[in-house]
Protein backbone atom coordinates (compact mmCIF):
# COMPACT_ATOMS: atom_id res chain seq x y z
CA UNK A 1 0.00 0.00 0.00
CA UNK A 2 3.04 2.15 0.82
CA UNK A 3 4.07 1.83 -2.51
CA UNK A 4 0.80 2.40 -4.47
CA UNK A 5 0.48 5.44 -2.30
CA UNK A 6 3.74 7.26 -3.54
CA UNK A 7 3.08 6.53 -7.04
CA UNK A 8 -0.16 8.27 -6.89
CA UNK A 9 1.86 10.85 -5.14
CA UNK A 10 4.53 10.70 -8.12
CA UNK A 11 1.82 10.84 -11.21
CA UNK A 12 0.20 13.85 -9.44
CA UNK A 13 3.16 15.93 -9.15
CA UNK A 14 4.77 15.24 -11.90
CA UNK A 15 8.04 17.16 -12.34
CA UNK A 16 6.49 19.53 -9.65
CA UNK A 17 3.46 21.73 -8.77
CA UNK A 18 3.90 24.62 -11.02
CA UNK A 19 0.70 26.51 -10.00
CA UNK A 20 2.05 26.54 -5.87
CA UNK A 21 5.76 26.97 -6.87
CA UNK A 22 4.62 30.18 -8.58
CA UNK A 23 2.38 31.63 -6.51
CA UNK A 24 2.83 30.60 -2.99
CA UNK A 25 6.34 31.12 -1.20
CA UNK A 26 8.64 28.05 -0.16
CA UNK A 27 8.15 28.52 3.78
CA UNK A 28 4.76 29.77 3.76
CA UNK A 29 2.98 27.62 6.12
CA UNK A 30 -1.26 27.01 6.51
CA UNK A 31 -3.65 25.28 8.41
CA UNK A 32 -5.25 22.45 6.84
CA UNK A 33 -9.13 21.15 7.74
CA UNK A 34 -11.05 18.73 5.86
CA UNK A 35 -14.64 18.58 6.01
CA UNK A 36 -17.26 16.08 4.94
CA UNK A 37 -19.97 17.39 2.70
CA UNK A 38 -22.39 14.36 3.26
CA UNK A 39 -23.22 11.77 5.77
CA UNK A 40 -21.38 7.97 5.90
CA UNK A 41 -18.47 6.13 7.32
CA UNK A 42 -15.25 7.54 7.20
CA UNK A 43 -12.84 4.87 6.31
CA UNK A 44 -8.96 5.66 5.00
CA UNK A 45 -8.17 8.41 7.55
CA UNK A 46 -5.09 6.68 9.18
CA UNK A 47 -3.35 6.41 5.69
CA UNK A 48 -4.34 10.18 4.72
CA UNK A 49 -2.52 10.69 8.45
CA UNK A 50 0.67 8.99 7.18
CA UNK A 51 0.32 10.75 4.14
CA UNK A 52 0.41 14.20 5.99
CA UNK A 53 3.05 12.96 8.24
CA UNK A 54 5.05 11.86 5.36
CA UNK A 55 5.66 15.45 4.91
CA UNK A 56 6.25 16.61 7.95
CA UNK A 57 2.97 17.93 8.05
CA UNK A 58 1.55 18.07 11.68
CA UNK A 59 -1.64 16.16 12.42
CA UNK A 60 -3.41 18.17 15.27
CA UNK A 61 -7.01 16.17 15.16
CA UNK A 62 -8.34 14.00 12.85
CA UNK A 63 -11.78 11.21 13.55
CA UNK A 64 -11.18 7.38 13.47
CA UNK A 65 -11.98 4.91 10.63
CA UNK A 66 -15.48 3.33 11.41
CA UNK A 67 -16.83 7.22 12.60
CA UNK A 68 -20.22 7.45 11.20
CA UNK A 69 -19.71 11.29 9.64
CA UNK A 70 -22.54 13.76 8.94
CA UNK A 71 -22.13 17.36 6.58
CA UNK A 72 -20.06 19.90 7.83
CA UNK A 73 -18.22 17.54 10.19
CA UNK A 74 -14.21 18.18 10.33
CA UNK A 75 -12.47 14.95 9.67
CA UNK A 76 -9.17 15.65 9.89
CA UNK A 77 -6.78 19.29 10.89
CA UNK A 78 -3.42 19.27 9.70
CA UNK A 79 -0.62 22.56 10.25
CA UNK A 80 2.42 22.68 7.62
CA UNK A 81 3.93 23.94 4.89
CA UNK A 82 1.49 25.44 2.30
CA UNK A 83 2.96 23.78 -0.80
CA UNK A 84 3.17 20.40 1.07
CA UNK A 85 -0.54 20.36 2.15
CA UNK A 86 -1.70 21.59 -1.49
CA UNK A 87 1.11 18.86 -3.21
CA UNK A 88 -0.80 16.16 -1.19
CA UNK A 89 -4.61 17.39 -1.21
CA UNK A 90 -5.79 15.42 -4.21
CA UNK A 91 -4.26 11.91 -3.56
CA UNK A 92 -5.47 12.16 0.59
CA UNK A 93 -9.07 13.01 -0.73
CA UNK A 94 -9.24 10.62 -3.51
CA UNK A 95 -8.36 7.90 -1.03
CA UNK A 96 -10.99 8.99 1.50
CA UNK A 97 -13.57 9.83 -0.72
CA UNK A 98 -13.08 6.39 -2.40
CA UNK A 99 -12.50 4.44 0.32
CA UNK A 100 -15.12 5.82 2.41
CA UNK A 101 -17.73 5.60 0.33
CA UNK A 102 -16.68 1.93 -0.26
CA UNK A 103 -17.46 1.61 3.54
CA UNK A 104 -20.59 3.52 3.53
CA UNK A 105 -21.83 0.75 1.12
CA UNK A 106 -20.77 -2.27 3.28
CA UNK A 107 -22.29 -0.30 6.03
CA UNK A 108 -25.58 0.04 4.45
CA UNK A 109 -25.46 -3.66 3.00
CA UNK A 110 -24.62 -5.09 6.14
CA UNK A 111 -27.23 -2.85 8.22
CA UNK A 112 -30.10 -4.27 5.65
CA UNK A 113 -29.21 -8.01 6.79
CA UNK A 114 -28.36 -7.38 10.09
CA UNK A 115 -31.27 -9.69 11.54
CA UNK A 116 -30.23 -12.50 9.50
CA UNK A 117 -27.50 -15.09 10.37
CA UNK A 118 -25.42 -14.12 7.04
CA UNK A 119 -22.11 -12.74 6.40
CA UNK A 120 -22.05 -9.65 3.77
CA UNK A 121 -18.75 -10.03 1.81
CA UNK A 122 -17.24 -8.01 -1.12
CA UNK A 123 -15.56 -9.33 -3.90
CA UNK A 124 -12.22 -8.98 -6.00
CA UNK A 125 -13.95 -6.62 -8.57
CA UNK A 126 -12.20 -3.48 -7.21
CA UNK A 127 -11.06 -0.61 -8.65
CA UNK A 128 -7.52 -1.55 -10.59
CA UNK A 129 -4.54 -1.00 -8.43
CA UNK A 130 -5.87 -0.03 -5.33
CA UNK A 131 -7.65 -3.40 -4.50
CA UNK A 132 -6.26 -3.42 -1.00
CA UNK A 133 -7.38 -0.10 -0.07
CA UNK A 134 -11.10 -1.03 -1.08
CA UNK A 135 -10.86 -4.19 0.81
CA UNK A 136 -9.74 -2.36 3.99
CA UNK A 137 -12.66 -0.28 3.65
CA UNK A 138 -15.01 -3.34 3.55
CA UNK A 139 -13.87 -4.10 6.68
CA UNK A 140 -14.49 -0.78 8.08
CA UNK A 141 -17.96 -1.01 6.84
CA UNK A 142 -18.40 -4.05 8.47
CA UNK A 143 -18.35 -6.39 4.84
CA UNK A 144 -16.26 -9.10 4.93
CA UNK A 145 -13.12 -8.86 2.89
CA UNK A 146 -13.60 -12.35 0.80
CA UNK A 147 -10.10 -13.15 -0.89
CA UNK A 148 -7.63 -10.01 -0.82
CA UNK A 149 -5.44 -12.18 -3.50
CA UNK A 150 -5.67 -15.24 -5.62
CA UNK A 151 -3.44 -16.97 -3.48
CA UNK A 152 -5.64 -16.96 -0.26
CA UNK A 153 -8.11 -19.69 -0.98
CA UNK A 154 -8.89 -21.59 -3.88
CA UNK A 155 -12.10 -20.81 -6.03
CA UNK A 156 -13.25 -22.95 -9.10
CA UNK A 157 -15.13 -20.61 -11.77
CA UNK A 158 -16.77 -21.12 -14.70
CA UNK A 159 -13.49 -20.78 -16.72
CA UNK A 160 -11.64 -23.18 -14.69
CA UNK A 161 -14.83 -25.69 -14.88
CA UNK A 162 -14.21 -25.26 -18.41
CA UNK A 163 -10.72 -26.09 -18.69
CA UNK A 164 -11.22 -29.36 -16.40
CA UNK A 165 -14.47 -30.95 -17.49
CA UNK A 166 -17.28 -30.77 -15.00
CA UNK A 167 -17.90 -29.10 -11.50
CA UNK A 168 -17.33 -32.18 -9.65
CA UNK A 169 -14.07 -33.06 -11.95
CA UNK A 170 -13.08 -29.59 -11.22
CA UNK A 171 -13.59 -29.74 -6.94
CA UNK A 172 -12.31 -33.86 -6.88
CA UNK A 173 -8.76 -32.49 -8.58
CA UNK A 174 -8.13 -29.41 -6.63
CA UNK A 175 -8.92 -31.92 -3.22
CA UNK A 176 -6.15 -34.11 -4.35
CA UNK A 177 -3.34 -31.03 -5.31
CA UNK A 178 -4.46 -28.29 -3.16
CA UNK A 179 -2.63 -28.08 0.75
CA UNK A 180 -5.45 -28.65 3.54
CA UNK A 181 -5.07 -25.39 4.50
CA UNK A 182 -6.24 -23.76 2.07
CA UNK A 183 -10.17 -24.08 1.61
CA UNK A 184 -11.84 -24.55 -1.31
CA UNK A 185 -14.85 -22.84 -2.92
CA UNK A 186 -16.72 -23.70 -6.12
CA UNK A 187 -19.17 -21.90 -7.99
CA UNK A 188 -22.53 -23.67 -9.58
CA UNK A 189 -25.14 -22.63 -11.92
CA UNK A 190 -27.60 -25.52 -11.11
CA UNK A 191 -28.84 -27.79 -9.02
CA UNK A 192 -27.51 -31.21 -9.20
CA UNK A 193 -24.04 -29.25 -9.27
CA UNK A 194 -24.62 -27.86 -5.94
CA UNK A 195 -25.73 -31.59 -4.94
CA UNK A 196 -22.68 -33.39 -5.95
CA UNK A 197 -20.21 -30.94 -4.32
CA UNK A 198 -22.14 -30.44 -1.03
CA UNK A 199 -22.09 -34.25 -1.04
CA UNK A 200 -18.07 -34.24 -2.11
CA UNK A 201 -17.73 -31.80 0.94
CA UNK A 202 -16.13 -28.37 -1.06
CA UNK A 203 -16.14 -25.80 1.98
CA UNK A 204 -18.08 -23.37 0.04
CA UNK A 205 -20.56 -23.65 -2.75
CA UNK A 206 -21.32 -20.51 -4.70
CA UNK A 207 -24.48 -20.60 -6.49
CA UNK A 208 -24.37 -18.03 -8.78
CA UNK A 209 -26.93 -15.62 -10.57
CA UNK A 210 -29.31 -18.30 -9.35
CA UNK A 211 -32.80 -15.83 -8.02
CA UNK A 212 -33.80 -16.04 -4.24
CA UNK A 213 -36.57 -18.88 -5.55
CA UNK A 214 -33.62 -20.98 -7.11
CA UNK A 215 -31.56 -20.54 -4.05
CA UNK A 216 -34.54 -22.01 -1.81
CA UNK A 217 -35.03 -24.86 -3.72
CA UNK A 218 -31.08 -25.66 -3.67
CA UNK A 219 -31.17 -25.57 0.19
CA UNK A 220 -34.37 -27.25 0.27
CA UNK A 221 -33.09 -30.56 -1.56
CA UNK A 222 -29.73 -30.18 0.64
CA UNK A 223 -31.61 -30.38 3.57
CA UNK A 224 -33.97 -33.39 3.03
CA UNK A 225 -30.66 -34.93 1.48
CA UNK A 226 -29.01 -34.42 5.32
CA UNK A 227 -26.00 -32.91 3.81
CA UNK A 228 -26.66 -29.17 4.27
CA UNK A 229 -24.30 -28.71 6.92
CA UNK A 230 -21.47 -30.23 4.64
CA UNK A 231 -20.50 -26.97 2.92
CA UNK A 232 -21.00 -23.19 3.50
CA UNK A 233 -23.26 -21.50 0.87
CA UNK A 234 -22.84 -18.30 -0.70
CA UNK A 235 -25.08 -16.54 -3.75
CA UNK A 236 -23.36 -14.41 -5.76
CA UNK A 237 -24.25 -12.66 -8.77
CA UNK A 238 -27.04 -9.32 -9.23
CA UNK A 239 -27.33 -8.55 -5.68
CA UNK A 240 -27.80 -4.89 -4.68
CA UNK A 241 -29.27 -3.37 -2.11
CA UNK A 242 -32.48 -4.06 -3.53
CA UNK A 243 -32.67 -7.63 -3.34
CA UNK A 244 -30.07 -8.54 -0.51
CA UNK A 245 -33.01 -9.21 1.80
CA UNK A 246 -34.27 -11.76 -0.21
CA UNK A 247 -31.27 -13.86 -0.50
CA UNK A 248 -30.89 -13.52 3.34
CA UNK A 249 -34.70 -14.69 3.35
CA UNK A 250 -33.51 -18.07 1.54
CA UNK A 251 -31.12 -19.04 4.74
CA UNK A 252 -27.69 -18.84 2.78
CA UNK A 253 -24.21 -18.43 4.71
CA UNK A 254 -22.84 -15.45 2.61
CA UNK A 255 -23.57 -12.82 0.47
CA UNK A 256 -21.25 -11.71 -1.69
CA UNK A 257 -21.40 -8.55 -4.07
CA UNK A 258 -19.57 -6.80 -6.61
CA UNK A 259 -21.31 -4.03 -6.47
CA UNK A 260 -20.02 -2.52 -2.96
CA UNK A 261 -16.52 -1.28 -5.12
CA UNK A 262 -17.54 -1.67 -8.41
CA UNK A 263 -20.78 0.49 -8.62
CA UNK A 264 -19.91 2.33 -5.42
CA UNK A 265 -19.83 6.29 -5.15
CA UNK A 266 -17.13 8.28 -3.50
CA UNK A 267 -18.47 10.28 -0.75
CA UNK A 268 -17.91 14.23 -1.28
CA UNK A 269 -15.29 15.44 0.84
CA UNK A 270 -13.04 19.10 0.73
CA UNK A 271 -10.16 20.95 1.89
CA UNK A 272 -10.13 24.67 3.18
CA UNK A 273 -6.83 26.36 3.48
CA UNK A 274 -5.90 29.10 6.13
CA UNK A 275 -2.83 30.89 6.37
CA UNK A 276 -1.18 31.09 9.70
CA UNK A 277 2.27 33.05 11.11
CA UNK A 278 4.00 29.68 11.59
CA UNK A 279 4.36 26.64 13.03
Amino acid sequence: MDKIVRYMLEEDEGFGDVTSNALIDKDDVSVGQIFSKEDGILAGIDIAREIFESRDITVIFNLNDGTEISKGDLLIHVVGNTRDILLLERTVLNLLMRMSGVATAANHYVNLVKDYDVIVAGTRKTAPAIAKFDKYALAVGGADTHRFSLDDMVLIKDNHIMAVGTPLDALKKAQNNVSFSKKIEIEVETLEDAIQCVENKADIVMLDNMDPSEVKEVLNQLNKLGIRNNSLIEVSGGINHETICEFAEAGVDIISSGALTHSTRSLNFGLDLKRCDSL
